[in-house]
């Protein structure tokens, strides 16, 4: 460990093992170093079954789940938007070679009790139960207005700019009902919240426009899932990061961020020092420099069926949007399955999971729960959601926040994204990658 580095990333959660994919392929000296044996630290898949048994203090999985290692369950499950960020980067940086993926069958929303199916399109849009017949028509041209928005042409506008309108001027434009701006900003453009209703439009259009692009390129949902699940993404990244020259250190301590005039210059583990100009690390690193801003309930639900109402999808994504069931965020629900060889045959993993509001938070995931079916097991977990108190300039230690309630990569890569420019000034550059785009596409 007595080498000097660029960057040393502590923790093999996926964050930190795509920081540390990219820095490598930026051409920075890495060093990867996790106190665990496993790669993918909190947001790790666990197998075999009966280890996810064992972690929750449950007794022993009997003989009716089939065999033990026929199951890979995700902790934190998210899926992968299609054209999102993070596919980009598995393609552009060639870890998709590592790697193979299925679409996710079915995208939902949750509206007065029941779930319907998340039209994208024109002809979704018109087939759709969520709205009345000339609802149906206002969010027709809705839909049309996105799409042919160009960011650079004001022809494309129609007299609307998203860079300075609202999106809530531009719902009422076309005069969209409170439910259909409900199920557009939480199922098409991902937001948590409706603090974006009052924000410049462009960053909503841009969402949608990613859901659409996503959807056409596999056409049931616009959402991927590894197989074997998750754990294969930061062994990818891990492979990835090797290749550009990066060094993986598994089962090693770390005892001491080493500072200097408040700034990192190393790293300790027993008497060994690396030095480095920065830090990469998830906040179980550096408790001083995080706070705890609030909690995630998840709980995963091992079922012999798929979810109801679903057209007995193998896997799909549910959202139920804050105000359809009187609350301050959204509660998300995906389901995965044998399928993904993730469970043993006929076997499926559902997980619903929300932002903690009161001090009974398993109430607070009924509403998702009561959309299964029969469950066969559950496994409850709330965790804290730490962010990291400073940008991390000063002390060139950069933080990742905790993995939010989403079922989707998308507040992920964002993070990803904003400690990469943080760390090293710049945007990620794509071009740098060796790997001819071409190679991976099929």
């Amino acid at each position: 460990m007595d080498e000097e580095y660029d960057a040393i990333v502590l923790g093999t959660g996926l964050k930190e093992c795509i920081l540390s994919g990219m820095l490598s392929v930026s051409g920075k000296k890495v060093l990867h170093v996790d106190r665990n044996k496993y790669y993918g630290g909190e947001s790790a898949s666990i197998t075999p079954l009966e280890e996810l048994f064992t972690r929750f203090g449950a007794p022993a999985p009997d003989e009716c789940y089939g065999r033990g290692r026929d199951w890979n369950v995700d902790l934190i499950p998210k899926f992968l938007m299609a054209n999102g960020s993070l596919v980009k980067l598995l393609i552009h940086t060639g870890v998709t070679r590592y790697l193979e993926f299925k679409s996710v069958e079915g995208s939902y929303v949750y509206k007065g009790g029941k779930i319907s199916k998340v039209p994208v399109d024109q002809k979704e849009a018109l087939a759709s139960d969520l709205m009345g017949m000339f609802e149906k028509r206002r969010f027709r041209n809705f839909l049309i207005y996105v799409q042919d928005v160009r960011e650079d042409d004001p022809k494309t506008w129609k007299d609307m700019d998203p860079h300075t309108c609202t999106m809530q001027q531009i719902y009422d434009k076309f005069g969209l009902d409170k439910n259909t701006q409900d199920f557009t900003g939480h199922a098409l453009a991902l937001y948590r919240d409706d603090e974006y209703l009052n924000q410049t439009a462009i960053q909503t259009v841009r969402r949608i426009k990613l859901y659409s692009d996503s959807l056409a390129r596999y056409g049931k949902s616009p959402y991927l899932y590894p197989m074997y699940g998750l754990g294969e993404l930061p062994q990818g990244f891990a492979r990835l990061s090797a290749i550009y020259g990066g060094t993986y250190m598994l089962d090693k301590p770390i005892d001491e961020i080493v500072m200097e005039d408040g700034r990192v210059v190393g790293v300790r583990s027993g008497k060994e020092i690396a030095k480095c100009k920065q830090v990469y690390c998830d906040p179980s690193y550096v408790p001083d420099k995080v706070e705890k801003t609030g909690q995630v309930i998840r709980c995963i639900c091992l079922m012999d069926h798929p979810v109801p109402n679903t057209r007995d999808a193998l896997s799909t994504q549910i959202i139920i949007p804050q105000k359809q069931v009187g609350r301050k965020s959204d509660i998300y629900v995906s389901l995965v399955s044998y399928t993904h060889q993730v469970a043993a045959k006929g076997w499926f993993i559902a997980m619903v999971s929300t932002t903690v509001e009161t001090d009974n938070p398993e109430n607070e995931i009924k509403p998702g729960l009561d959309l299964l079916g029969p469950i066969r097991q559950k496994f409850v977990s709330v965790s804290d959601y730490y962010e990291p108190t400073d940008d991390g300039i000063q002390s060139q230690i950069f933080i990742s926040a905790s993995y939010d309630a989403t079922t989707h990569f998308e507040t992920t890569c964002l993070d990803v994204l904003d400690i990469f420019r943080r760390g090293t000034g710049e945007d990620f550059d794509f071009s740098k990658v060796k790997l001819d785009l071409g190679d991976e596409e099929q």
